[in-house]
């Protein structure tokens, strides 16, 4: 029944509104481009222009005020991209600092969308503002959500911004050997973004309903080539490492230990689609630390992967199931929890490699092999991970992959692992069918995943479905799963096991013709999970309603009845306290809520919060950021978390405090300096993380990270560590 849904899905999008299409025409250049910023060659006179970009907000439905004119050209090694973005409003453009890879909201901007296969599936996007920043990210599931643009990847090409009295003009070179694409085709896909935060507008060359997110690549329109593509000459890049540095743990008054080492990368391409990634003894110490958070939740809280290595093709790899039941999270390799601090630590990498891109225009593979280093303080072995997947197109946008995860203690390799470690292999098969339509009105999901381990187990399985129809004013979801309890991804991120659940929702937007508000509406969603003998364990219901304005502000506030039957003793406090038995059983009432103030602002902030019954007692909690940019050169920010947390004797109450300040300059757009300052309570831990970074050339890094932990309650020192590290992209 639930296939016949999908089938039915694609095929009803005949019936749904066409999507717009505009063409533009690329030719090859007749004379050397300068990446200067001055649109004075003859390519540029001679070259096919893409304009006429629609508004998209505050309204869809006008030409935009600010108009923006992009030209296109090429020569064998580069895809050149010159735009002149017009500015009808006086004053400071909107920019949060000269960092790379600056946050994509709340900074004026050009984005360019490349889907070099046309496949409306997976594509690219290079970002530049007005004062020549840059930034690029990675673009999966078609880029209609929150969650399918990884703007942690990085890569090399060149551009130049010069300003003007009332437009400014960026130059662009992409290398094709950024790209990936199909040997032989005459056509991509493309679109481009320009936010204009002055003129309190965005808009787009091709029209995008205001309901998809900019990076929609069902509403791109196309580049047309003057001729066929060939294959990109070789394309081999080598970033070597090194690194030294000194550490000291003084919470075991271990002696001061020196840190050294060098490894690197390497890039392969296989052709114009395919992409070889190698890597030896691996460092990732220059990667930004994660943001603590307070957590009173029984589950495992996610971080997203932030190590280069593993994000390219990353989609085809990690989003196999749902959130809560990934059978592959790339942060399982190479990393370890510190239990005092919380933090996440490096467990070494020997060697790596991972092959992953396209057959042709309807096949996607990836395989992936890792060897980690043996830990004898912990009697763990050396384990190899391998991962293999395949991608299959079907219909319009939608896919069938498969996933075969292996997990590989090797035995030669842990002379000190405890037996019964090395004799502890894990290995999960999965099976996903992917429904987008066209139009991206419907998305969904089916998946069956099964792991296998050396124990015969009875219910190893987790199986599930959803589908979501949206359109500007609806938003309809469903889904439901079910995860047996003997269900294990060592290698994946599986919040829990041994429940089926459903969780129904349906929200309805209004779009009024208002200078204050731009868009509200109400939302109902339900959520209930019940053990395998259909005892139920948790349920919620939520009503919510929803508020953005045209000036930028955005809220919603809810109201929530939930549901818990704990399935373990649990503490509410997290705070070692007397627990609640298993099997306890409370129904509570609260209310949240989030607010956004105008992100174009020099000050801005966000809060999010709740409060009401929580367990046996209750509980207020509000959390968010403050912001200050001193533009451009950086900005000052807050983190700022409290829970307050109040049960009846005997159980304890609890104060969770977490603060983290931070401090983010950019001297110029190639020297930054950032530091956080982490108080955590609920760890009694402080953090201090303090990172130099000079991109001294294109893709090339020299860092300084120094990190500090202390104990909160006496200010003493936990650990301490200095790395100094240096990488060099070259192209061979």
């Amino acid at each position: 029944m639930v296939l016949l849904l999908a089938l039915f899905a694609n095929s009803f999008v005949a019936l749904g509104v066409p999507v717009l299409t505009k063409a533009v025409l690329i030719s090859q250049s007749t004379s050397n481009i300068q990446v200067d910023g001055v649109l004075d060659e003859e390519a540029w006179k001679l070259a096919d222009a893409a304009n006429d970009f629609y508004q998209r907000f505050p309204a869809d439905s006008s030409i935009a005020i600010t108009q923006t004119d992009v030209r296109l050209t090429y020569d064998a090694d580069f895809l050149y991209i010159g735009a002149i973005c017009h500015d009808n409003v006086d004053g400071e453009y909107v920019v949060s600092s000269l960092r790379r890879d600056y946050r994509p909201s709340g900074n004026d901007a050009l984005n360019i969308i490349i889907d070099p296969f046309s496949d409306l599936t997976n594509g690219f996007l290079f970002g530049i503002t007005p004062w020549g920043v840059q930034r690029e990210s990675l673009i999966i599931n078609g880029g209609s959500g929150r969650r399918d643009e990884n703007s942690s990847w990085d890569n090399k090409w060149f551009s130049k911004v010069v300003q003007h009295e009332g437009y400014w003009v960026a130059e662009i070179a992409i290398p094709f050997k950024t790209l990936r694409f199909k040997e032989g085709t005459d056509t991509w896909r493309i679109n481009f973004i320009r936010i204009d935060y002055k003129q309190n507008e965005y808009s787009n060359w091709n029209w995008i309903p205001r309901n998809f997110s900019s990076t929609s690549l069902s509403y791109t329109g196309e580049l047309v080539w003057d001729e066929p593509l060939g294959e990109t000459r070789k394309n081999i890049s080598l970033i070597p490492y090194a690194k030294l540095g000194a550490a000291k743990n003084y919470e075991e008054a271990l002696a001061p230990e020196r840190i050294t080492g060098i490894g690197g990368d390497a890039k392969i391409g296989i052709g114009s689609a395919l992409n070889l990634d190698l890597t030896i003894n691996p460092d990732f110490s220059q990667v930004e630390v994660d943001q603590q958070v307070t957590n009173l939740d029984r589950f495992e809280i996610y971080y997203p992967e932030k190590r280069q290595f593993f994000l390219e093709n990353s989609d085809l790899f990690g989003d196999f199931g749902s959130m809560g039941t990934r059978p592959f999270f790339s942060r399982r390799i190479g990393i370890a929890k510190d239990t005092n601090t919380d933090e996440n630590v490096e467990n070494p990498i020997y060697v790596g490699a991972r092959l992953s891109g396209r057959l042709n225009e309807n096949w996607r593979v990836g395989a992936m092999t890792m060897q980690t280093a043996d830990d004898p303080g912990f009697g763990l072995p050396s384990v190899n991970y391998g991962v293999m997947a395949v991608q299959r197109k079907v219909f319009a946008r939608s896919n069938i992959a498969a996933m075969l995860v292996n997990k590989q203690p090797i035995g030669a390799l842990s002379p000190e692992a405890d037996s019964s470690e090395v004799k502890s292999w894990n290995r999960v098969a999965a099976l996903d069918y992917n429904l987008a339509s066209r139009d991206s009105r419907w998305e969904g999901k089916i998946f069956y995943h099964h792991s296998f381990s050396p124990d015969k187990l009875k219910s190893p399985f987790a199986h599930g479905t959803s589908v979501r129809y949206n359109n500007e004013h609806w938003d309809i979801r469903w889904s439901h799963s079910l995860v047996g309890e003997d269900y294990n991804a060592e290698v994946g991120y599986v919040r829990r096991t041994g429940y089926k659940s459903i969780a129904p929702e349906i929200g309805y937007d209004w779009y009024p013709s208002s200078k204050i508000l731009n868009r509200h509406g109400p939302s109902i969603e339900y959520q209930g999970l019940w053990d395998m003998g259909n005892v139920k364990l948790d349920e919620s219901i939520g009503l919510r309603y929803m508020f953005r304005f045209v000036n930028q502000m955005f809220a919603y506030f809810s109201l929530n009845r939930e549901y818990v039957r704990l399935t373990d003793d649990f503490d509410p406090s997290r705070s070692d306290g007397l627990e609640l038995p298993e099997g306890s059983e409370f129904t509570t009432l609260n209310t949240r809520f989030y607010l956004r103030s105008d992100i174009r602002k020099a000050f801005s902030f966000d809060a999010r919060g709740s409060v009401g019954e929580y367990y046996n007692g209750r509980v207020a909690r509000v959390a968010g950021d403050l912001n200050y940019r001193f533009r451009p050169y950086g900005v000052i920010s807050l983190n700022y978390s409290y829970s307050r947390v109040r049960l009846p004797e005997p159980y304890n109450d609890a104060d969770h405090y977490l603060i983290g300040p931070k401090f983010d300059i950019t001297f110029t757009k190639y020297i930054y300096f950032a530091t956080l300052v982490q108080y955590n309570s609920q760890i009694n831990n402080i953090n201090i993380n303090a990172r130099f970074q000079w991109r001294y050339k294109p893709a090339s890094d020299i860092y300084l990270v120094y990190t500090d932990n202390y104990f909160a309650d006496v200010f003493s020192p936990r650990s301490r560590a200095l790395i100094f590290k240096m990488t060099y992209w070259f192209n061979v």
